[in-house]
């Protein structure tokens, strides 16, 4: 699966994601970004609530309110301008804190690598995504491809650190996914691991 998204990559995704980067300006990528991650809040809230982090639930809350009326539909980020710091939550984390275990590493195609609990998480985070309840679906479906390419854009500079930086492409990417969710789910206070 890791070199079929591979090929995928180097061929289809990775060029429209340069094309898109070199072409659109900053502030229309910007817009573009914050847009979904204004999309984003209201899950990443209830995510939030779901784990008992009721004070970054409101935060998220607040940031959804502020940045969809202040800021234009989420197009400029006055959130965070107002100090109402981003929380990163996804129901794979909470499955994480409800002590559901990561049930081991896979690599899908197109989406990356993710756990057992991750995938079932993002699967969760895919059906309740607002986005796809957009209709007709040609917007749908637009929306998803921008949001796509958006992201693929945003990882851009980290290609030339995985290329430089790893002697095995598939074991450096493995283990920066387990360490970064890890992370994520003690909120980068993750307790030592045992030796």
């Amino acid at each position: 699966m890791f070199a079929v998204n591979e090929v995928v990559d180097t061929y289809a995704a990775k060029p429209v994601a340069q094309v898109y980067d070199k072409a659109v300006p900053l502030p229309v990528k910007a817009g573009v970004g914050n847009f979904f991650g204004n999309v984003g809040d209201l899950w990443i809230g209830v995510n939030g609530a779901l784990q008992g982090k009721f004070g970054d639930a409101g935060i998220d809350f607040g940031r959804l309110l502020i940045n969809s009326t202040v800021g234009i539909f989420g197009l400029f980020d006055v959130a965070s301008e107002l100090g109402l710091e981003k929380h990163e939550e996804d129901f794979g984390q909470t499955l994480a804190i409800w002590g559901i275990s990561d049930g081991g590493y896979l690599f899908w195609p197109i989406i990356g690598p993710r756990s057992v609990r991750d995938t079932a998480g993002w699967g969760v985070d895919t059906t309740v995504d607002p986005v796809g309840f957009v209709y007709p679906i040609a917007s749908r479906n637009g929306l998803r491809a921008l949001r796509f390419v958006d992201i693929r854009a945003s990882l851009l500079p980290a290609d030339k650190v995985v290329e430089e930086a790893a002697l095995d492409k598939y074991a450096y990417i493995r283990d920066a996914y387990l360490q970064r969710r890890r992370n994520q789910i003690f909120d980068g206070r993750p307790p030592r691991l045992d030796d």
